[in-house]
């Protein structure tokens, strides 16, 4: 049963359904399925609490400036992401359209704007302003959570969109503050 939404969400959900669901295709190959299951949860908070953890053992005291930036920017996230989605509430993709199917079980009832991706962008950037070096790891990693959310049939393609441009402006102001 379709829902009708408010602040043209029905509109934008009826022109993102195609591509939401060619990437919920993907999910299919239980390959495929088992590795974006993986990578979300691991975007759930593991990936980054390991990597904090990692850069405290390795650097001592010296990390504690990026962990503790770390810490600030994903609680503005965290802040940021469960307000809009009270304030949207924007039902998940695989709740709107029956071609796109949930493949993990969703953290919370609605979609804008994807949480993991918001994540995922403020500690990725936070961490190169710290350790350059370590954009190799933290990059790939995020690109692959965002994209993990359309997959998994839990966000449209703008939900994914607008987490990496909070997540961007979380980090900019995190690091200015900092």
């Amino acid at each position: 049963m379709m829902i009708r939404l408010n602040w043209h969400w029905q509109e934008i959900g009826e022109w993102e359904a195609p591509l939401t669901a060619r990437f919920n295709r993907a999910g299919r190959f239980r390959s495929v399925l088992g590795g974006f299951r993986l990578v979300s949860r691991l975007g759930n908070g593991v990936f980054w609490y390991a990597l904090m953890l990692t850069l405290l053992a390795a650097y001592g005291l010296a990390a504690l400036p990026a962990v503790l930036n770390m810490v600030l920017a994903g609680l503005a996230a965290t802040f940021i992401y469960k307000w809009l989605k009270k304030t949207t509430l924007r039902p998940r993709p695989c709740h709107q359209f029956g071609q796109i199917i949930c493949l993990t079980a969703p953290l919370d009832r609605f979609s804008f704007p994807s949480g993991h991706t918001l994540h995922a962008v403020a500690f990725s950037l936070v961490v190169i302003q710290y350790y350059p070096a370590l954009a190799w790891l933290v990059l790939p990693f995020s690109a692959l959570v965002a994209v993990s959310r359309l997959v998994l049939g839990l966000h449209y393609p703008t939900d994914v969109l607008a987490g990496i441009a909070l997540g961007g402006m979380v980090a900019l102001v995190s690091m200015v503050l900092v």
